[in-house]
């Protein structure tokens, strides 16, 4: 990773991980101040519920979600975001097959 300028990442250079059953990840374009995550999940799965220091965007792309923090739970569909501070607990849900978009500030260290 370069620490300064511009860095560009081809969808097809992006590795591609299954951290859990129902879920693929896609790390894209980061640097140490921001990261950008493709999150491909399948309907049925249920991510487990957890929290970050890193403040994140939820973004989805296609398909429909439930996102539950802070005691209350909200379907998400297509073009739909939240905005997560960190530290915040949440869990999210794939209601149908779907494609989501994660952008994290600052990077998240663990996903590279």
């Amino acid at each position: 990773m370069k620490k300064s300028g511009v860095v560009y990442t081809a969808s097809k250079d992006a590795k591609v991980s299954k951290p859990e059953p129902g879920m693929e990840r896609q790390v894209l374009a980061y640097n140490p101040k921001l990261m950008l995550v493709r999150n491909e999940f399948t309907k049925g799965w249920v991510g487990a519920r957890h929290s970050h220091p890193h403040e994140q965007i939820v973004y989805v792309v296609r398909g429909k979600i439930r996102f539950e923090a802070e005691g209350s739970s909200r379907e998400l569909s297509a073009g739909d975001s939240v905005a997560v501070d960190g530290s915040v607990e949440h869990q999210a849900s794939a209601l149908e097959d779907s494609e989501v978009l994660d952008l994290f500030t600052p990077y998240r260290k663990d996903y590279v």
